[in-house]
């Protein structure tokens, strides 16, 4: 018998707000349960789903984990434009002339993440 991930678990200052910006660009919706101000705050999306809990202590070192996504109807670069405009940051642009690569981005509180290639791209090359 094995494990099953019930969920990827993030620390933040702010549950809400960070699960509400992640469903944004994961078009995932929160619990009925989640408010600004609880403790921790679920986001369920088609793939996932994502705890995000309330920690003192600041993110002070690149993450052990992180999440690399896939846009599905769209390419890498539209969705690398998409999610800056939602409030992220970029943090390495790993892009390369041949259209492989990735970019590497934080969300609000400073979370790295990354956006690959979609399907439709990877099958092009």
């Amino acid at each position: 018998m094995s494990s099953l991930i019930r969920h990827v678990t993030i620390d933040c200052a702010d549950p809400h707000a960070l699960a509400t910006w992640w469903a944004q660009v994961l078009g995932g919706s929160l619990g009925d349960d989640d408010f600004p101000g609880d403790p921790a705050a679920v986001l369920t999306t088609a793939t996932a789903a994502l705890l995000f809990i309330r920690v003192d202590d600041r993110k002070s070192v690149k993450n052990r984990v992180h999440l690399d996504l896939q846009p599905d109807d769209r390419t890498r670069d539209d969705e690398v434009e998409r999610v800056l405009s939602l409030g992220a940051t970029l943090q390495g642009d790993h892009r390369r002339a041949d259209g492989t690569g990735w970019v590497t981005l934080y969300d609000p509180e400073g979370n790295e993440f990354c956006v690959e290639r979609s399907a439709a791209e990877r099958t092009e090359s």
